[in-house]
């Protein structure tokens, strides 16, 4: 079990934070807000909350089952928040913290990302928005698929054969996803109960996402606001880039509580 927050308090040594410039980590006697500054195009900013940096990905600290509640809201709606933003646990695959070798992605959280990004790979949910999302890349079944990965992105470009074999390849990969309605800029709990078969996604107590795709350990846990855009489809676009930030915009966090489950 993770140890007691206190919110009156800066993050304690616990939780390590990722400052870059343009950003910054408040207290605010009751909650503490992850902040980041107008900025423009091509400069990154982050402020980021975790528990792994330093660490080799063999020790993150959290594997199923378990229980992640958070208690957040932010500064702007869907629509008008810029970047990614969220909270959860991920194997930190893109070496954003420590020198790690690059990795294939294993996550499970609430994730926000506005356009531009295009991250299109659950077939029935967009490719950006503020959802509940799982991913596990590093699984036999997408290994076993590899070999056909230069074929089967042309194929993905034809409709009809993307309707009929892109769910085979996102079972592969372990992708399951949900939109969430609740409006970001009000006060929610957020919850995530993460087990070895079966994963839970619940919004003030109304399950968002029930899944059979919770991804394996160990994973480190995140929490943070940023001004990336990312692109991923099956139909080979990738692509990466900072946004222009025209406000100050934040996540603000009072309950933060990860609890080990049997």
């Amino acid at each position: 079990m993770a140890p007691e927050v206190d919110f009156s308090q800066p993050p304690d040594p616990t939780w390590n934070q990722l400052v870059l410039p343009g950003s910054e980590i408040e207290n605010t006697g009751s909650s503490w807000r992850l902040v980041n500054a107008p900025i423009e195009a091509g400069r990154y900013t982050n402020a980021q909350i975790d528990d792994y940096q330093k660490l080799h990905r063999r020790d993150f600290l959290w594997r199923p089952p378990l229980t992640l509640t958070v208690r957040a809201r932010f500064s702007h709606p869907v629509g008008e928040l810029v970047g990614t933003a969220g909270f959860g646990f991920w194997n930190d695959p893109f070496m954003m913290t420590g020198a790690r070798m690059p990795a294939l992605p294993r996550a499970i959280w609430f994730f926000h990302a506005s356009p531009p990004s295009d991250m299109k790979l659950d077939m029935q949910t967009p490719g950006r928005g503020w959802k509940a999302a799982t991913i596990d890349a590093i699984r036999l079944p997408f290994f076993l698929l590899a070999p056909t990965i230069p074929v089967a992105v042309s194929l993905m470009n034809i409709p009809t054969l993307y309707r009929a074999l892109w769910p085979v390849g996102q079972r592969a990969i372990g992708v399951s996803e949900a939109l969430i309605d609740a409006d970001m800029t009000d006060w929610h709990t957020y919850r995530i109960e993460w087990g070895v078969r079966r994963a839970l996604f619940w919004v003030d107590g109304r399950i968002v996402l029930d899944c059979d795709t919770p991804p394996s350990g160990p994973l480190g846990f995140v929490m943070w606001i940023d001004n990336q855009a990312m692109i991923a489809t099956p139909q080979g676009r990738f692509g990466w880039r900072t946004l222009d930030t025209p406000r100050q915009q934040w996540m603000a966090v009072d309950v933060l509580a990860i609890s080990e489950c049997g």
